[in-house]
């Protein structure tokens, strides 16, 4: 079984680590791949600058507050762009804005989690994450983009 590849869109290395350390913990066999700003994000799933032999992910997990492009920018990209738009993107954040909900959910993002301050509940919503998307929803097919 090919395992369900994860791209992590986030700047903060302790959240890396926190996500990284929950996705290993699990019994699912995943593939996590980080990039730390919303410019390499976009360049990871267009397969640019440096990225040519990356695989196209099954899901994004996508934070607001990053360099060179937020997530609202690169939500909006992945969803605008044919090749990637059925990529399921969790906003995972420290933001509970209504304002952000708002328009996350504007640029069709499939679902807004805000993260919790403590290790051990950022754990849990990791978890969770994994449990509901990857055991419980469907994923679409892998293409050969």
């Amino acid at each position: 079984m090919e395992p369900i590849h994860i791209l992590l869109v986030e700047d903060n290395q302790g959240d890396i680590l926190l996500t990284t350390e929950a996705l290993e913990s699990a019994k699912l066999f995943t593939k996590l791949s980080v990039v730390k700003d919303g410019k390499q994000a976009m360049d990871f799933l267009t397969r640019a600058d440096g990225y040519t032999h990356v695989t196209q992910p099954d899901m994004i997990l996508l934070d607001i507050n990053l360099p060179k492009r937020n997530g609202h920018q690169v939500l909006k990209f992945i969803k605008e762009n044919d090749a990637l738009k059925h990529i399921p993107v969790i906003m995972l954040t420290t933001s509970s804005s209504p304002s952000d909900i708002n328009q996350a959910y504007e640029n069709h993002v499939n679902c807004f989690i805000t993260k919790p301050i403590e290790a051990h509940s950022f754990l849990d919503v990791i978890a969770t994450i994994e449990n509901f998307w990857l055991s419980i929803v469907k994923l679409p097919a892998k293409t050969n983009s």
